[in-house]
């Protein structure tokens, strides 16, 4: 990957795997973070899956709803579905 000194901006960046979130606050500290396998996506803004929303559903008499839709990205959290 091709980095640029010019216009770097401190931002987050998230291992995909653990979803540990690290300031990239130099360019050295996004190289770094990039060979990690870090990223720019939050795993916690991931949409629910079709599986994790069927689960919800049957779980729960009133889909959509706040409390479905928090179990049902718990249970995503959790790989459960």
């Amino acid at each position: 990957m091709a980095f640029k000194m010019k216009g770097f901006k401190a931002h987050d960046m998230f291992n995909p795997k653990t979803g540990e979130k690290f300031r990239a606050k130099k360019l050295a500290d996004h190289k770094r973070m990039d060979e990690m396998g870090y990223t720019h996506d939050s795993p916690k803004k991931r949409k629910l899956t079709a599986s994790c929303k069927a689960a919800a559903k049957r779980k729960f008499d009133v889909y959509p709803s706040a409390y479905a839709n928090m179990w049902a990205s718990k249970q995503q959290g959790k790989g459960k579905c």
